[in-house]
């Protein structure tokens, strides 16, 4: 049972990781000048994000896929996607284990 216990404590902080290295990408492709800091899972992020339109989609991708070392094809994603820092955390995340 503890190495249930600490496998989970590594995945927790694998995707703590992953999401501290999303919110700066995005921080820093959106120009958010810091405030991507203050997101959490729950923070909403298309259409309700000005900076994140249709056009920075297409560069946050490009920036996911460079800094994750990564490939995200057309059938890869949609709009749910980029819903929350959750959503967009865990598609990171799926893909870094692929």
């Amino acid at each position: 049972m503890p190495q249930v216990v600490k496998m989970k404590e590594l995945i927790v902080l694998s995707l703590d990781r992953t999401r501290q290295a999303v919110l700066a990408v995005l921080d820093d492709t959106l120009g958010l000048g810091g405030r991507a800091a203050s997101f959490d899972d729950q923070t909403p992020l298309l259409g309700a994000v000005p900076e994140l339109d249709s056009m920075a989609v297409v560069g946050l991708i490009a920036a996911l896929e460079e800094h994750f070392g990564f490939y995200v094809g057309d059938d890869d994603i949609d709009g749910s996607t980029f819903e929350t820092v959750g959503t967009l955390t865990h598609f990171v995340a799926s893909k870094q284990a692929a």
